[in-house]
């Protein structure tokens, strides 16, 4: 089994401002004059971490790992305002000529699988490959199936904790349900309603249970983020038209993509990734047979470590070579 790249440590740092208030927290790792790959985290709201470089050779990669609104080490924190879909696809843009970057290869989980194809639909010209974990084409019946009914029949130990917080009258909109909890003016129900909200997904993300992954859900900075950004997104529909993702799909369709996703992930189902795969002519679809959602998962990680291989190979081998 592929190992994950040794932990480096960023040549370069950086904090660009984009639309007030927002400051962007951006790192660059591996070769200055590699193949540059942007790192694409989930949530809306997770951020990034050491791990976020570990899957890209360094001899062959120029990483850029970024901190998307409200999140991170972006400022300000858990911000909501001027926070959607379009606002971060014009970040991404603002990023790329920050850098001096002509193309870049796309690498995205859940959510950052999301904001790798709105992306990619808005600028084509500037993508050169796409590596996909754990897709979530943001429809309505996707985040339903998380957040109201379908991953509650398969943890409903999990789901009860998840549930306890919202009085019964509420429950028919679970998302509108925290949103106006964690949009309040309470900052005690706010932080529970955080905890109890990031705490679902962590312990949903994995086939087995991983006390790492619900730590880091567990963690009261980083679950405010994930569960005010997350809710935010999904109570206005991701800011997306509905099936914007597949629909637009013929705009890329020639742009070369690997996709990795496990057979039993809970937080986002396969027929997400199978759905794309049937859309996306260019892509290679690779089914974990013993993973959940998490990139951190032992089958999950060995695949996107030999797709970011194969991504680079491809591409190199494409370049034009010198005279």
């Amino acid at each position: 089994m592929q190992l994950l790249y040794p932990e480096i440590k960023p040549y370069a740092r950086h904090e660009l401002a984009v639309a007030p208030p927002h400051v962007l927290y951006v790192d660059e790792s591996g070769q200055e004059d590699g193949l540059p790959v942007v790192f694409i985290h989930g949530g809306p709201g997770a951020g990034c971490d050491a791990l976020s470089r570990r899957f890209f050779d360094p001899s062959i990669y120029r990483i850029i790992t970024f901190d998307q609104r409200g999140c991170g080490r972006s400022t300000p924190h858990a911000n909501l305002e001027h926070n959607t879909t379009a606002d971060l696809v014009a970040d991404m843009e603002v990023l790329r000529e920050h850098l001096g970057i002509e193309k870049w290869v796309l690498f995205g989980g859940s959510w950052g699988s999301t904001l790798a194809l709105a992306y990619a639909q808005a600028h084509p010209d500037r993508v050169m490959g796409m590596v996909l974990r754990g897709i979530f084409l943001c429809r309505d019946q996707d985040i339903r199936w998380f957040y109201q009914e379908g991953a509650s029949h398969i943890f409903p130990d999990f789901w009860e904790d998840y549930l306890d917080l919202i009085p019964e009258e509420e429950r028919d909109d679970m998302v509108a349900a925290y949103y106006r909890r964690l949009t309040g003016n309470d900052e005690i129900c706010r932080m529970h309603a955080a905890k109890a909200w990031s705490i679902w997904e962590g312990r949903c993300a994995t086939l087995r249970p991983s006390p790492q992954v619900i730590d880091r859900f567990s963690d009261a900075r980083r679950a405010y983020a994930i569960a005010r950004i997350e809710c935010h997104y999904f109570a206005n529909k991701t800011f997306l038209e509905p099936n914007q993702l597949l629909n637009n799909m013929p705009s890329i369709e020639h742009i070369p993509g690997i996709i990795v996703h496990g057979r039993y992930d809970m937080v986002c189902p396969l027929d997400n990734a199978y759905a794309l795969h049937q859309a996306w002519p260019s892509s290679e679809l690779n089914i974990i047979r013993d993973a959940g959602h998490a990139a951190s998962e032992p089958g999950i990680a060995d695949a996107l470590v030999r797709a970011t291989g194969d991504m680079a190979k491809r591409l190199l081998d494409l370049a034009p070579q010198a005279e």
